[in-house]
């Protein structure tokens, strides 16, 4: 196949490159722009879609942050791809701070207090817990997540959507023009190509 690496990653480089790029990271977020902007729906599902995602990664469902995207998008209507673009919101670098500030909204909604911790206390107790903890005891941390992920998922949803909305419609306005301008180039109008020509 054309452009197919010589050698094929194996799992565990497929795994790392999921959760870490394999170039820097405002390359990759070069890259993710791109990919939303070409994808092909309304501006208006793209978003949506979007949207989507960057609600399901303030959630602590670490592993399951596709189909929750996929599920929410289908009820909104939104376009899955952009749903699983949406995710990467959630990434190793902003995790630390969407788990702080969800587990202290949670606290605060729960018991009117938030705790000193800060972002990387809670996200080491949290990976910890997620790893070698039951459930059972797990959950007192994750049920204050859960409440303080809908109001923060909210406020990422509502920002991406305007933004990428916003972005959509100007790549996709720019982008009919530009093919517009090259149909006029090859494709002259018949009436002003017989104008044009003294031999009409």
């Amino acid at each position: 196949m054309l452009f197919r690496r010589r050698h094929s990653p194996t799992r565990l480089e497929r795994m790392r490159v999921a959760v870490w790029p394999r170039h820097s990271w405002s390359r990759s977020t070069r890259y993710l722009g791109k990919r939303v902007l070409r994808l092909t729906a309304t501006p208006h599902a793209i978003a949506i879609g979007f949207a989507c995602g960057a609600f399901a990664s303030c959630t602590p469902l670490i592993g399951f942050h596709f189909l929750t995207a996929f599920a929410v998008a289908y009820l909104m209507r939104g376009n899955m791809i952009a749903a699983a673009l949406g995710t990467s919101i959630g990434n190793p670098i902003t995790f630390p701070f969407i788990w702080a500030v969800t587990f202290k909204i949670g606290q605060w909604v729960l018991h009117g207090r938030t705790s000193d911790a800060g972002p990387q206390e809670v996200h080491q107790q949290f990976q910890h817990g997620l790893f070698e903890k039951s459930f059972d005891a797990l959950w007192p941390m994750l049920k204050p997540m859960f409440i303080g992920a809908i109001p923060l998922g909210l406020v990422l949803a509502t920002v991406s959507y305007f933004a990428v909305y916003k972005s959509v419609e100007v790549y996709q306005r720019r982008r009919k023009r530009t093919i517009e301008k090259k149909k006029r180039r090859l494709f002259p109008h018949p009436a002003r190509a017989m104008e044009d020509d003294p031999h009409a």
